[in-house]
């Protein structure tokens, strides 16, 4: 495969991987305020929780999403595999 190829599959298969983080991170957290609340939340409380839980989720994912990019390209030479995403202006 070339490195487009490559690069199109990076992009698909890291914002499936975001988006699955996502979803894990917001379960567990819909998880934990169930079982520490056990239903005894006001509705106001509730929606102000359900929009921390969601926005928490989003930072969550790309923090973990980003501290795994790091690791992966400490490893193998990305540049090697794909094309840069964004190229350098010209002055």
């Amino acid at each position: 495969m070339n490195k487009k190829v490559n690069t199109l599959f990076f992009i698909i298969g890291a914002t499936v991987f975001n988006l699955l983080i996502m979803l894990i991170l917001m379960l567990i957290s819909l998880t934990l305020i169930a079982v520490i609340f056990k239903g005894n939340l006001n509705s106001n409380i509730l929606s102000v929780l359900m929009m921390v839980i969601f926005l928490g989720s989003i930072i969550g994912s790309f923090v973990i999403y980003s501290w795994l990019v790091k690791r992966i390209a400490k490893k193998i030479d990305m540049d090697k595999y794909f094309l840069p995403l964004f190229k350098k202006r010209k002055n």
